[in-house]
């Protein structure tokens, strides 16, 4: 079966234009694009609509490729068999398709009707559904956006700040300038939302220093501004085109406080500084600043020195004040801090220490051998952690007891060497008791010994046992074996009060790491042990903090795929605040390249820093 298609067309005086054409095929497809064989220019029709295939008997079957249908004879249908020899009438939007038998060929007339169609064979199919005609026109509304933008957004913005600016604050309610802000401010400056004036106090002029400083007068530089100008890399190409719009717009282009704290950029926490701003200078430092102690820093994950905490070099030092001295944890330093502390025979789950650990906690059902948390208490904020007191933690086994009178144990004042001279004198000038203690104050209580001498009182060595008298006994407890020795650094410097023994003070830093800043609290998850090797160390003053390489286990530079990806700021404070408490540097050691600080305090307890 041939299908013959007559195009059916009429001019604009009436006269009617049939192009016929034949197709041998024995399906044949209808729709608006131009593949196929009965293309209609309608956006009533789709793409590909329907499909017209041969059947035997002159009968014609009629479906539709996509999803809208057709009319057959009035009929809204999607598929239908149609009779060729009767006839019968499909539209397509605005597309009339007459069938019919001629010949014994399928005849197909098609007709556009405009009642029914707003596509006619001149019209472009893009302008269809155009507004043209119904708008005034593009110049014409441009101007008129324009003009109504500038009034909303200019004009109004500048009458609102004009009525308000004397204002010391504003009545609540919508004020056309704050169309002008980029966002809500931080928590810190929350206060300030009513009281734009309290920074903006001069109009198209951007926030100034000395708006900052007058709220934040503990704000100190990050260094001598001089040397901060040298240390500035210079601008690359895209910094130089920043600072050039910046000039051009009135905006310094120097070291100011927005460069690093940028406001209404949410109502959270301010956003933490990012890590280029710091290492612009800081990963080619020494380039620019060639007599600079401070090393290079680019990622933590990968150009980040070793730490470098602030280790007691003596903890007596200069008029009684502990000296400290920056050292590589690579360089492993041990503490000169003025007690000695074995760390692994205290963690210790067989060895004496450990038995008498299993006694003590079985009587309060505390567990089993010593553990951090038995001696090291978290400050409140869960920061750092409290300095280790003789009374709450190590009393318990090491005891200062030397006589018992009744029901009254005496002990020896710790922490007062003279006073602790002064009594045995005392005791030795004294009528003796009748059964005189030895646990620890001449005799320094092993810890295996604990069951045996407190359980069944072996009292039998009594403090008359020394046949020197006093001075033996004092002797006894300054030397080694005794009360004070094994734990204390002890000399021979001491005043006549004190026989000539001398205790050196005790310090305990609670922070290492005078540049940077670590949170405890932040990693409460992790066990002691998972960065401080405490149960193997040998050493009586050993530093127990971990080095970079553990560290970098979790934390990574900014961009890395660490776990925990750090910025500069995680750790360190641009401005030194109170994260970094006051220290005074009495002298450069320069040939080693070494700080050498004094810290503010000879209390014997130890040292916040």
């Amino acid at each position: 079966m041939t299908f013959i298609i007559r195009t059916i067309s009429r001019t604009a005086d009436g006269r009617v234009i049939i192009r016929p054409l034949a197709i041998e095929k024995e399906t044949i497809g209808i729709g608006r694009d131009a593949s196929n064989d009965i293309h209609l220019p309608d956006l009533a029709v789709e793409p590909f609509h329907a499909a017209l295939t041969k059947l035997p008997n002159g009968r014609v079957l009629a479906q539709t490729v996509g999803g809208l249908g057709f009319t057959v004879d009035g009929r809204s249908t999607k598929r239908a068999e149609i009779d060729t020899n009767r006839g019968a009438e499909l539209r397509f939007g605005g597309h009339l398709l007459t069938l019919a038998m001629e010949d014994g060929d399928a005849t197909i007339a098609i007709e556009r009707t405009e009642a029914v169609s707003d596509a006619t064979g001149e019209k472009d199919e893009r302008t269809a559904f155009s507004l043209v005609g119904l708008l005034p026109g593009k110049r014409t509304g441009a101007w008129t956006f324009f003009i109504l933008i500038l009034l909303a957004c200019l004009a109004w913005p500048v009458y609102s700040w004009a009525t308000w600016h004397d204002a010391k604050t504003r009545p609540a309610g919508f004020h056309a300038d704050q169309m002008w802000s980029s966002g809500p401010l931080s928590q810190a400056h929350r206060s300030l939302e009513k009281n734009c004036q309290a920074c903006h106090d001069k109009a198209f002029v951007s926030v100034e220093d000395n708006k900052c400083v007058a709220c934040h007068t503990g704000i100190h530089d990050h260094a001598d501004p001089k040397r901060q100008i040298n240390a500035m890399a210079a601008p690359n190409f895209g910094k130089r085109i920043e600072n050039g719009f910046k000039s051009a717009f009135g905006v310094p282009t120097g070291q100011r406080c927005v460069d690093c704290h940028t406001e209404h950029q949410g109502a959270g926490p301010m956003p933490a500084t990012a890590q280029a701003f710091c290492t612009d200078c800081h990963a080619t430092l020494k380039s620019r600043l060639t007599d600079t102690k401070i090393a290079n820093v680019g990622d933590f994950g990968t150009a980040h020195p070793q730490f470098r905490p602030a280790i007691v070099t003596d903890s007596s030092g200069q008029g009684g004040r502990p000296m400290f001295q920056r050292i590589s944890l690579d360089a492993r330093p041990i503490q000169n801090s003025g007690l000695k502390f074995p760390h692994g025979v205290h963690l210790s789950a067989t060895n004496g220490v450990a038995r008498m650990a299993q006694t003590m906690k079985a009587e309060q059902s505390w567990g089993n051998a010593l553990a951090c948390k038995d001696c090291h208490t978290p400050t409140a904020d869960g920061v750092r952690f409290q300095p280790v007191e003789m009374e709450r933690s190590c009393q318990m086994c090491h005891s200062l007891a030397f006589d018992r009178i009744g029901g009254t144990v005496r002990t020896l004042r710790h922490g007062q060497p003279a006073q602790v001279v002064a009594d045995l004198r005392a005791f030795f000038r004294s009528t003796g008791p009748v059964r005189p203690i030895s646990l620890g104050g001449i005799e320094r209580r092993r810890p295996g010994d604990y069951a045996a001498n407190e359980t069944q009182g072996d009292y039998s060595s009594g403090l008359r046992s020394y046949g020197g008298g006093a001075d033996a006994a004092i002797n006894a407890v300054f030397t080694k074996g005794g009360a004070c020795y094994d734990c204390h650094v002890v000399d021979r410097t001491g005043d006549a009060g004190s026989a000539g023994w001398h205790i050196k003070a005790v310090v305990q830093p609670e922070r290492f790491l005078q540049k940077g800043w670590f949170d405890h609290d932040a990693h409460k998850t992790e066990k002691c042990e998972t960065c401080h090797k405490a149960a193997t160390s040998t050493a009586t003053s050993p530093i127990m903090l971990p080095g970079i390489a553990t560290c970098r286990e979790c934390h990574g530079g900014e961009n890395s795929r660490a776990a925990v990806p750090s910025s500069c700021a995680m750790c360190h404070s641009y401005h030194m605040d109170a994260a970094a408490p006051w220290r005074t540097k009495v002298a450069v050691n320069r040939a080693k390249g070494q700080d050498r600080f004094v810290q503010p305090s000879a209390s014997g307890k130890g040292v916040t820093h």
